[in-house]
């Protein structure tokens, strides 16, 4: 019981950033806020599948743990796993615990939608935190958060304090001079299965995986930047592969200079925006 109270405590000390998504923006976020001392919890949205994983924490969700940057993802099951991992610094948690359950524990400081839903529509979560940001597409300041951080390759990284952000434009940003040829999409909906690791190289044309049943082929010459999980449930419509074309400058893993440039972006949100409430916080009772 005193161990309980300890991480509760503990917890409740720390300012509380509730990060939604496990992508790699999601956890470039994460690891900016933590390295900023906050209690980070990442809540997983299973839409759409995360690819690039060596640079997230999403397959904490189902190993021990993960490394991003020197921060420990640990994968959290109950309330008070979250609260226990949580107060403790240098480690984000990682839970496919719902935000209808998380709230449960207190009201989040901060609220981070980083689930880079492009084509739908994104909910009003203002009454659930301090503060809400909004990272992408579908973020309209005043209407479902209080601040936004653009993810368009054009003005990535800007803060909106206004109005809305861009609407993507389906045009993905080059990677060594290769736009949206590098990526795999699914054609249907279905269960994706692969043998491939990320940071195979693997030739054009070899069978990277089967969606549906069917083969699914390296669109290009190059090493596995983004793989979908085995087992993954994949939508029509979504990316199931990524391969890097640069060769020996070829990097799959930690945060990238986008992935950075959101998370300063969000830390500066952060201070551009005031709490909506007093800092004063009330911890639930969390079982076991």
């Amino acid at each position: 019981m005193s161990d309980i109270r300890s991480s509760l405590y503990a917890f409740q000390r720390r300012p509380f950033a509730l990060v939604l998504g496990t992508n790699e923006i999601a956890s470039a976020v994460a690891v900016q806020l933590a390295w900023a001392d906050y209690a980070v919890v990442l809540s997983h949205d299973a839409y759409p599948p995360v690819i690039r994983r060596a640079m997230a924490f999403h397959d904490a969700l189902f190993e021990e743990s993960v490394e991003v940057d020197g921060i420990i993802g640990r994968r959290a099951e109950s309330l008070f796993e979250v609260a226990e991992i949580a107060s403790q610094s240098g480690q984000v948690v990682v839970t496919p615990l719902a935000l209808t359950d998380l709230i449960a524990l207190r009201m989040a400081d901060v609220l981070v939608d980083a689930r880079m839903q492009k084509n739908r529509v994104t909910p009003d979560f203002r009454n659930l935190a301090k503060v809400t940001i909004g990272l992408g597409p579908k973020f309209f300041v005043g209407v479902n958060c209080d601040i936004a951080v653009e993810t368009h390759p054009a003005h990535n990284g800007a803060l909106v304090e206004r109005g809305a952000t861009d609407d993507p434009d389906g045009q993905a940003r080059p990677l060594g001079g290769v736009g949206a040829e590098r990526f795999v999409y699914s054609d249907r909906a279905g269960i994706w299965r692969t043998p491939v690791d990320i940071g195979m190289w693997v030739p054009r044309g070899y069978v990277i995986g089967r969606h549906d049943r069917m083969p699914v082929c390296a669109p290009i010459d190059g090493y596995v930047r983004g793989v979908a999980r085995d087992g993954s449930s994949a939508p029509a419509g979504v990316k199931l592969v990524e391969i890097d074309p640069r060769g020996r400058s070829a990097n799959w893993t930690g945060s990238d200079e986008r992935g950075r440039a959101i998370a300063e972006a969000t830390l500066q949100a952060i201070k551009a925006h005031p709490p909506r409430r007093s800092p004063a916080f009330e911890v639930a009772a969390v079982k076991a």
